[in-house]
């Protein structure tokens, strides 16, 4: 479904200002991302002490990517190009660039720096809070963020929601309307669900045991290699909070182990090697341009939930993985018991990223709610602990017991990354319709996947999704991969059929 490059041999020659204006960007470019190594270091490899150097590292490169972003000369190559006729990739690229040139022309160099800087030095702060569970001790550092990010974004939409503007950062496109509505129609879909899932009778194989890191390192190592990781391209690491960062040419894989829970690495090791599979299918000659960028993080979501959900939860990944599984493990699980271990519903779940398909939306509603009323001031730090709780009881009927397992189990807020979370959801519905898109086009999709021939579903993507870069709207994107807009409903019916048919509901 996706479109040809419609670039004319026989067009008008491209102005030079429109290099020009490439060449500018892509050193912005090329500073933020020398920025998110620096970044990776700091949570992956670098020692405890080197907090005070790497926030004014980090600080001083934010700065300066922020100046050539949106000084004069960029200003006066986008205002030349205003009325160009460009092919549209071009015509994309600049539309791109000027929508990050005007939002961040209005943000003080300073704040930028200093909203750098704060966030290399939350990040132990976070880090030591969540290990010591003393939210009283992170509690100032999420105030200053607050602070900053509430600044931020009057300096960028003085008369809108803050929210909204803090969220259009993750996901340019869709407006927070729009995420609203999904989080709604997953609540209406999914906990009457739940509730029939709760009270099914039904116990879906559990997996039981100790499992040691280092074979658990050995299985996720493994399914990477079996998804098709290019390792040449990319590392497997560990971290705090599993994430992946890099370009199309260094894409990274972080993961973490608990264990007594094996199969929580394996799926968040899944889900970042779908962010780095996006990654990595980013067109490599257009580094540096918006036509080399993922779309944004509803997108980059999409990605990551479909490999980590539609792929590694599925039966046929598990008639694929079981047996490699069982070697690491020294388990002997069958396909079925293994498919069913790796999606039981815990509503009792108080981990998002430990959480199942279904009761993972509650979390991110949750978090919604909570960062939504802190960036617009009606809800006070110190209240947040005693309110994560009480919501985690009402929607997920459990309570943490301590504010590692509660508040301070998401690295995000330490970031300063406020607007991210509806992003996840987003993404699961736009997963969920890729990949019905997918099948339909590829022959015997779930035999493929069950023969270990993954090409056909990565070359699938990076021809709908990848190489596209920035070119489309997430809109035009999902119309130019599946036909249709984003909907939830293959998202719905998808859980309906599978969640019915493990838990045996009369649906």
């Amino acid at each position: 479904m996706s479109q040809p490059d419609d670039a004319d041999p026989e067009a008008a020659p491209t102005p030079a200002a429109y290099d020009d204006l490439l060449e500018r960007y892509g050193r912005a470019t090329y500073l933020g991302d020398a920025n998110a190594v620096l970044s990776w270091d700091q949570e992956v490899m670098m020692p405890e002490g080197g907090t005070p150097a790497r926030s004014k590292q980090r600080g001083a490169v934010s700065a300066v990517a922020h100046d050539v972003l949106v000084d004069d000369e960029t200003a006066e190559l986008l205002e030349e190009l205003e009325r160009a006729d460009l092919p549209a990739p071009k015509a994309a690229a600049v539309r791109e660039i000027r929508r990050e040139h005007e939002r961040n022309a209005r943000v003080p160099t300073d704040l930028v720096e200093e909203i750098s800087t704060a966030t290399s030095e939350a990040h132990p702060v976070w880090q030591e809070a969540k290990e010591t569970d003393d939210f009283d001790a992170f509690a100032p550092t999420l105030e200053r963020l607050l602070d900053l990010k509430r600044r931020y974004a009057g300096h960028v939409a003085p008369d809108a929601d803050p929210y909204a503007t803090l969220f259009a950062d993750y996901e340019p496109c869709l407006d927070l309307s729009t995420a609203e509505d999904v989080l709604e129609e997953l609540r209406e879909g999914l906990v009457p669900l739940i509730e029939a899932i709760g009270e099914s009778g039904a116990e879906p194989y559990a997996l039981d045991g100790t499992f040691p890191e280092s074979d658990q390192l050995a299985v996720t190592r493994e399914a990477l290699e079996t998804l098709g990781y290019d390792f040449e391209r990319g590392r497997l690491d560990t971290a705090p909070h599993p994430f992946s960062t890099g370009t199309q040419f260094d894409a990274r894989v972080t993961t973490r182990f608990d264990e007594s829970e094996p199969l929580d690495s394996l799926a968040s090791t899944i889900h970042e090697f779908g962010h780095a599979n996006y990654t990595l299918g980013l067109p490599r000659g257009a580094y540096g341009s918006p036509l080399g960028e993922h779309r944004g993080l509803s997108v980059h979501e999409s990605q990551s939930r479909l490999f980590e959900n539609h792929v590694g939860r599925s039966e046929p990944f598990w008639a694929l993985f079981v047996d490699r599984f069982n070697d690491h493990h020294g388990t002997d699980l069958t396909e079925r018991q293994a498919y069913e271990a790796a999606n039981r519903v815990y509503d009792d779940n108080l981990v998002r990223v430990e959480a199942d398909e279904l009761t993972y939306h509650l979390h991110i509603v949750l978090r919604f709610e909570i960062e939504r009323d802190l960036v617009a001031g009606d809800l006070d730090v110190a209240e947040v602990p005693a309110v994560w709780n009480d919501r985690m009881e009402e929607y997920l009927g459990v309570r943490p017991e301590a504010d590692a397992e509660g508040c301070l189990q998401d690295i995000h807020w330490s970031h300063g990354s406020f607007g991210y979370f509806p992003t996840y959801s987003l993404g699961s519905v736009l997963a969920a319709q890729l990949y019905a898109a997918a099948e339909a086009d590829l022959d015997d999709l779930e035999g493929q996947i069950a023969a270990g021939e993954f090409d056909a579903l990565r070359e699938w993507l990076a021809e709908n999704v990848h190489e596209h870069g920035r070119r489309y709207t997430t809109d035009e994107l999902v119309e130019q991969a599946t036909g249709e807009p984003l909907t939830a409903e293959y998202f719905l019916e998808y859980a309906e059929e599978k969640f019915g048919e493990l838990y045996e509901l009369d649906r």
